[in-house]
């Protein structure tokens, strides 16, 4: 049997009807009528030799043959639908489709959207706020900022700034817990999302770093980094901030970092998009705007005495 594709028409009519078992619902979703639709499946059995479909009294159901070409004719029209929308936004440059999670969404990129605006009045942004690994093309992503430990050959990967943890709490709070000393009274808050850091960036650790021999497990646990900041920023206790989190906070004074004593670690946050992407204009705006924005809070930094957290004797 020749391998000589059939038309694209005849393999469209067949999937949408595969997909729907239903030949007049199909010949609704692609605008045409039933009996045009019903002749290009009879062409495209023709084509093949077989029939792909059963016509009962009300109903079509597949053939051996049609359950065999459904799924490969399904990833196939995705497949072609995924490549033209990528192809598309080739020249879409007032569109910009951002991924990134939940809590740097919400405590960097939203306090300061308003100046990119400004700055770029012809740029629309879109917002995915998610911490699943999501596909460029697929998704229909443009660029993607992701916290971690760097796994990103195949991509445009620029590393922001390096992170860090140290204690904060609300200026209230920073008068009643003067010391490291102190904080083993204080009311300690959890941030389970950077569990996964090896070496571990937690409070015992920390503790450590100051010479204190303390481990506390007692104390709020979230499992958002933005929900334990919030908290902090409410007064309810003292959260190990995460600079990309809380730098705006301590920068603006909600929040105080009275200790100086941080601890930074190799995970850190990434500006990706597909290589050879990242000179495209409205991309390129985003990432100098990021690194601009970034470049105003970097006096807190200086302030602070950061240990890497491999230089921290283990337990």
């Amino acid at each position: 049997m020749p391998d000589r594709l059939p038309p694209l028409t005849a393999l469209r009519a067949f999937d949408a009807a595969a997909r729907n078992m239903s030949f007049s619902k199909a010949a609704a979703e692609l605008n045409v009528t039933p009996a045009a639709l019903s002749f290009q499946i009879k062409s495209l059995e023709e084509h093949l030799g077989h029939p792909l479909f059963r016509r009962l009294n009300r109903a079509v159901e597949l053939t051996e043959a049609g359950r065999a070409l459904a799924p490969g004719a399904a990833d196939g029209f995705r497949a072609l639908t995924s490549a033209w929308r990528a192809t598309k936004r080739v020249h879409d440059d007032s569109t910009l489709t951002v991924t990134a999670g939940p809590a740097f969404t919400a405590k960097w990129m939203a306090p300061r959207l308003y100046q990119f605006a400004q700055a770029h009045p012809e740029v629309e942004l879109r917002f995915s706020a998610s911490l699943r690994i999501m596909d460029f093309h697929r998704d229909e992503i443009d660029v993607a900022i992701r916290f971690g430990y760097p796994q990103d050959e195949d991509l445009y990967s620029l590393p922001l700034a390096y992170e860090w943890v140290t204690p904060v709490m609300s200026p209230e709070l920073a008068m009643a817990y003067p010391t490291p000393a102190s904080l083993q009274e204080a009311p300690l808050i959890f941030d389970e999302s950077i569990k996964f850091l090896n070496p571990p960036c937690d409070w015992p650790t920390w503790f450590r770093a100051a010479g204190i021999d303390f481990a506390p497990t007692h104390g709020a646990r979230f499992s958002q980094a933005d929900h334990a900041v919030d908290a902090a920023l409410a007064g309810v206790g003292v959260v190990l901030g995460r600079r990309a989190l809380v730098v705006k906070d301590l920068y603006e004074g909600r929040l105080i970092a009275p200790y100086k004593l941080a601890l930074s670690t190799k995970a850190h946050f990434r500006f990706l998009c597909p290589k050879g992407a990242e000179n495209r204009p409205h991309i390129k705006a985003f990432r100098d705007w990021i690194i601009a924005e970034i470049d105003k809070t970097a006096s807190v930094s200086k302030q602070l005495q950061i240990i890497p957290v491999e230089d921290v004797p283990s337990r």
